[in-house]
């Protein structure tokens, strides 16, 4: 099936595997969450999301907890949340959300990453043509009726729903200020949220051989194994 079906399936595998780096990136997102807005999940949203999220992946509570304890204590590292853009091979835009406590060192591990697979690392800001930053939430579908959800989510700045099919779940696009009100309405009505989190969706998507796509495929393998990294956007088709 080709060199950039191979790369798409080992990262699979690689991703499914990577348990403990899942595990890590959370606990990062709860740290984060509970220094902009405490550690009482009632009355701190973002920390709810990422606890659900956690959930999601099935991380255990007594981890949750601890790295909620960890992020109140004078243990906890001091994390910069920093956003880094830049161009990979063939043209394929790409932004990098990180978490660090060292930006030097994360800054040189991306640039290096970029480097070596022929693409190189930019200005920040470069790309914002290039993406919206959307409020993504995922519920399960169950019976739901889509317009019927639509009608309902309208007022509360949801602007696309969706079905997957292949997870069985609904998932709902707002606009980025709009996260807080999708999020406290869901809940009011009693939707389980599966997962509640920020995506940058590209305006345009380039498409590739399969040859160049495995190109990018390795750069995007590299940079997602970074311990720095939260999440990895491209607008590769």
């Amino acid at each position: 099936m080709g060199r950039a079906y191979e790369y798409r399936k080992a990262r699979k595998f690689k991703r499914w595997g990577m348990m403990a780096k899942t595990f890590t990136k959370i606990g990062k997102d709860i740290a984060l969450a509970v220094k902009s807005g405490g550690p009482d999940p009632s009355t701190n949203g973002r920390l709810r999301a990422v606890i659900q999220n956690a959930r999601a992946a099935n991380m255990p509570k007594e981890n949750v907890d601890r790295a909620i304890k960890r992020a109140i204590s004078k243990e906890q590292e001091d994390f910069k949340e920093i956003t880094y853009e830049g161009y990979g091979p063939h043209g394929i835009g790409i932004v990098v959300e990180t978490a660090t406590d060292n930006i030097n060192r994360t800054v040189a591990n991306l640039r290096s990453y970029f480097s070596k697979c022929g693409g190189a690392l930019g200005t920040s800001g470069m790309l914002d043509f290039m993406f919206d930053r959307k409020s993504v939430f995922r519920i399960p579908a169950g019976n739901i009726d889509l317009d019927d959800l639509e009608l309902e989510m309208i007022d509360f700045g949801a602007d696309e729903i969706s079905l997957d099919e292949e997870a069985e779940q609904i998932v709902i696009y707002g606009e980025f200020t709009a996260f807080g009100a999708i999020q406290k309405h869901l809940e009011e009505k009693g939707y389980e949220l599966k997962q509640a989190e920020f995506e940058r969706i590209p305006n345009d998507t380039k498409e590739l051989t399969e040859e160049e796509a495995a190109d990018v495929e390795k750069l995007l393998e590299r940079i997602e194994e970074d311990e720095d990294v939260l999440n990895v956007f491209h607008n590769m088709r």
